[in-house]
């Protein structure tokens, strides 16, 4: 099949099935978000205390499987490997959450957002594409990270038997004493979920699609650059089948104002997208495709992964992560750190 074709299928596999998620329950002017799931997640398992964002999120899941499956049964190409440079893509996935969760979303609720009418997504968009520039630049200069080695299929598995024994725990209602995990919301975003298994097969599809595809967010921007538009076209996929489903669904809401789980601070979703861009392009992806990659035996996806996990509990155990009402006071702090670190690491990452 014709690659910008794959694009533009995979792009409307999560630009329709995340305003159905939203019909089914999920957040308003959300539907499938890697941060805000994965933060949501970590909530679940009691690494942050915020009370209203704690779920365990089968989406998060079904991604990883999808990303296993696809990789086993349809491109086959399933390939273990670990890479080094841990430190560096631990860390670059913590600040990519904590800018993330200023903007309130990761790449994928941005192009969703605008799908659904949330013209403050614009900010963190325009962010995205700074971000990426950024890091173009420094690969340019030279910055790459240390190519990933083969390692053993049994060690591959293992993010997919992690998925499957949260998943298991998730449908059996594991709770672990009267103050124990699974911690669940009982309010808030944290409490609005569709049924557990319709989300799961939504983001087993979604993932599928995703690996087979090869599609990343992170990377059709910086395709632009080269003016190659084919991978582009399935960001815009994302956003008209959104659109679409949105308006049939009565979801869709034009306008700044009032937009569910989004503030109005446009410098701050700037920065905080173009933090989170640059981190994105210095770890080599978006965080769907990192999620994606895990499931296919990417262990240093699984890295990055982990850190916007940490990211995840520093954001709200600190007092960093955005509400509608806008950012905290020290959230421009954790803005500037982060710069700090990305632009020390894609300064000094080169080959030896």
């Amino acid at each position: 099949m014709n690659k910008t074709l794959l694009y533009i299928i995979a792009g409307a596999s999560l630009g329709i099935l995340g305003p159905v998620l939203v019909h089914f329950g999920n957040p308003a002017n959300m539907g499938v978000c890697a941060a805000c799931f994965l933060r949501d997640s970590m909530g679940a398992l009691g690494f942050h205390q915020a009370k209203v964002v704690q779920y365990l999120r089968p989406e998060i899941l079904g991604l990883i499987i999808g990303g296993f499956l696809a990789s086993m049964l349809w491109s086959r190409n399933f390939t273990p490997v670990s890479g080094s440079a841990a430190f560096s893509r631990f860390f670059l996935g913590v600040f990519a959450m904590i800018g993330c969760l200023i903007f309130l979303g990761c790449p994928w609720r941005a192009f969703l957002r605008l799908g659904g009418g949330d013209m403050t997504a614009i900010a963190g968009v325009v962010g995205l594409f700074a971000g990426v520039f950024v890091g173009r630049a420094f690969k340019k200069n030279g910055y790459v990270l240390p190519e990933n080695e083969t390692t053993a299929k049994a060690i591959g598995f293992l993010p997919l038997i992690i998925a499957i024994l949260l998943l298991l725990a998730l449908i059996f209602g594991l709770k672990l004493g009267e103050n124990g995990a699974l911690f669940s919301s009982e309010k808030g975003p944290g409490s609005q979920h569709a049924n557990l298994f319709i989300s799961l097969i939504c983001a087993i599809i979604i993932g599928a699609f995703m690996q087979k595809s090869k599609f990343c967010s992170v990377g059709a921007i910086s395709k632009i650059f080269e003016r190659d538009f084919s991978m582009f076209y399935g960001v815009i996929s994302i956003i008209v089948c959104a659109s679409i489903t949105n308006l049939v669904l009565n979801q869709y809401k034009f306008g700044f104002e009032a937009q569910p789980i989004a503030h109005n601070d446009m410098l701050w979703n700037f920065l905080g997208m173009t933090l989170a861009g640059l981190c994105f392009s210095l770890s080599y992806g978006c965080p769907g495709k990192h999620l994606v990659q895990m499931g296919a035996g990417n262990l240093s996806s699984a890295v990055f992964v982990l850190g916007m996990g940490a990211g995840a509990a520093i954001s709200h155990n600190f007092v960093l992560a955005s509400s509608g009402a806008g950012i905290t006071p020290f959230a421009p702090y954790a803005v500037v750190t982060g710069f700090i670190y990305a632009i020390y690491v894609g300064f000094f990452t080169k080959k030896a």
